[in-house]
């Protein structure tokens, strides 16, 4: 019988929940308010200056991940996670009365710092309050939060901007903070093992990803996570204006980006069940060839209902897939390296979530995002699943065992 969920592990889980919705709320609002910015020439605004903001804000979200590991180490999880969620929503509120696209891009990324460590910290809290086993499972729950904020910003961008303007998105978008810290603060439970004192040293921790065989897995679970995070900040800051450039009203694009969203929070129901059929690695290949076929289909004119059916299942294997990365990082490292390899996938990843904007940015300029920009995504998402291949069969046992990974 599964082990009934302690009261700690209860409030774990909705509360971490809910600040990687923001994070996923912080994704996709660049990408609804970037058509706006441009067409209206805010500060002066084109593709090109636009990806330099882009890329500084997900600096800094990599340098948040990257610091992550140690600031948890001395603080611990609980008052780690509430900085970066205080953080990143302070200054994405300030975004809404930046003056100039310097002072905008410096928000994203102070925005960024808190935004960066709050997604490693968030999935290595639940995981350490997960019943035995189920560490994969608590990983795809915590990653449909993400998507779910990326779904209502989409939302939010199709009813809010028309009325009251691109700033009050980053208005609301930090409001809900109001209220999860203060429960937070009230509720949400410290790590067991921060508590308990069963921190090895961080050089322990380190090395155990490079010996051992895990030299190879380490780097290729570094490679899967660029691939991934490429694909998911490239498509969720772009979309909208590369359907744009192929003819889409602005409506239309932002249902697009709706779609790809939605298909994201299904993809993960389905790969979870796929998963603990399969395995995680199984799937993780599956989903990152799966993510290059339905990529490289955008770039062909289809009608409007085969254009949104290619988008949906888009949105299922392009996000899912980098979610099993995560799922096969907790089942390919012991427990004494696990957070401090999480943390390096994520970080290391956000590269790719750097990459990724600043391609788009690179051929919208040109005049080649659509179709190039398709088939490029495409490739991309092959050698994601060549990158899961490569971490080999060695790395972690229980991976290659169905995994509880159900949403």
């Amino acid at each position: 019988m599964p082990l009934r969920p302690s009261p700690a592990r209860a409030w774990a889980l909705p509360l971490c929940w809910a600040a990687v919705l923001l994070d996923g709320f912080d994704v996709v609002v660049l990408g609804t308010v970037l058509p706006v910015l441009l067409r209206e020439h805010v500060w002066g605004l084109t593709p090109g200056t636009a990806s330099v903001v882009t890329t500084v804000g997900l600096v800094g979200m990599l340098l948040g991940a990257l610091v992550i590991g140690s600031v948890t180490d001395l603080i611990g999880r609980r008052r780690a996670l509430m900085i970066s969620v205080a953080m990143f929503s302070v200054f994405t509120a300030l975004c809404a009365v930046a003056p100039s696209a310097e002072t905008f891009g410096a928000l994203r990324f102070l925005a960024g710092l808190g935004l960066g460590g709050c997604m490693p910290t968030a999935l290595t809290l639940v995981g350490e309050h997960a019943a035995d086993g189920r560490s994969g499972r608590a990983t795809t729950m915590i990653m449909t939060g993400y998507h779910v904020g990326a779904v209502a910003t989409a939302l939010l961008g199709i009813v809010v901007i028309p009325d009251l303007g691109w700033k009050a998105m980053f208005v609301i978008g930090a409001a809900p903070a109001l209220v999860l810290l203060p429960l937070m603060f009230r509720y949400l439970p410290e790590s067991t093992s921060f508590l308990e004192g069963r921190r090895a040293e961080k050089g322990v921790a380190v090395r155990t990803l490079f010996q051992g065989g895990m030299l190879r897995a380490t780097l290729a679970f570094w490679v899967a996570s660029f691939m991934g995070l490429l694909l998911v900040y490239g498509l969720n800051t772009w979309l909208p204006e590369i359907m744009r450039q192929a003819g889409y009203p602005l409506g239309a694009a932002l249902g697009l980006l709706l779609t790809l969203n939605v298909g994201a929070i299904v993809g993960l129901v389905v790969a979870g069940q796929v998963a603990d059929r399969f395995g995680v690695r199984v799937s993780g290949i599956g989903w990152f060839a799966g993510a290059a076929v339905f990529l490289a289909l955008l770039s062909v004119r289809l009608p409007t209902v085969g254009l949104y059916a290619a988008v949906f299942l888009a949105g299922c294997f392009v996000f899912s897939a980098q979610v099993l990365v995560y799922a096969y990082v907790v089942h390919a490292y012991p427990a004494v390296s696990r957070a401090t390899a999480m943390g390096g996938v994520a970080g290391l990843g956000r590269i790719g979530a750097i990459v990724g904007p600043m391609v788009g940015g690179m051929l919208l300029s040109a005049g080649l995002a659509y179709p190039w920009g398709f088939y490029a995504f495409a490739v991309v998402g092959a050698c994601g699943a060549l990158a899961v291949v490569a971490v080999g069969r060695r790395a972690g046992r229980a991976a290659e065992a169905p995994a509880p990974v159900r949403a």
